[in-house]
């Protein structure tokens, strides 16, 4: 075994992935604090060919010295968009077709391992603040609600490590 060099990674250009096919999910984040959350979002929604990234009210945006930290550069493959309110973005997403999930510890949540998505759908994860968690009327909104099942002692993961997780997990099951 060794480890690959940058070379040898295969890594497509910025036009490569813009015009490369994406997986029919989209991110909005749902006024997020932290830009080092917002960039770190860009590289996930790069790793896994994310359609958009809506963001929404306090949420930060590109260009910006803490979100280019940790994006390395994704602010310039995956599209994105500011929404002054989330409810319009969420609103908007759902008369386009996708189906709106907050990603949100619910009297509905369903554990996000069980989740079997429609290859055929188009899926809007709506991700929430550091501390409030997505809004209500986000919440409102939605057609579904996934959570990740923890067994510790706070039942919160930092966002971008939710964000994470849960887009690998539906990476997965709609191309793999």
């Amino acid at each position: 075994m060794k480890k690959l060099s940058l070379d040898e990674l295969g890594r497509i250009s910025v036009d490569e992935f813009k015009a490369s096919q994406k997986i029919g999910v989209c991110l909005v984040l749902d006024n997020l604090r932290s830009l080092h959350n917002v960039g770190s979002s860009f590289r996930t929604a790069d790793a896994f060919r994310i359609e958009k990234i809506y963001l929404t009210g306090i949420t930060g945006t590109p260009p910006h010295r803490e979100i280019q930290k940790t994006a390395l550069g994704a602010t310039e493959s995956v599209a994105w968009e500011h929404v002054e309110h989330t409810a319009d973005a969420v609103q908007a997403l759902k008369q386009q077709g996708y189906t709106i999930v907050v990603v949100e510890q619910t009297s509905a949540s369903v554990p996000l391992h069980t989740f079997q998505p429609d290859k055929t759908a188009k899926y809007a994860l709506v991700f929430g603040n550091e501390v409030n968690g997505v809004s209500d009327e986000a919440v409102a909104l939605a057609d579904l609600a996934l959570e990740i099942p923890q067994e510790g002692t706070k039942h919160s993961l930092n966002v971008s490590v939710c964000l994470g997780i849960v887009v690998w997990e539906l990476f997965k099951k709609l191309t793999l």
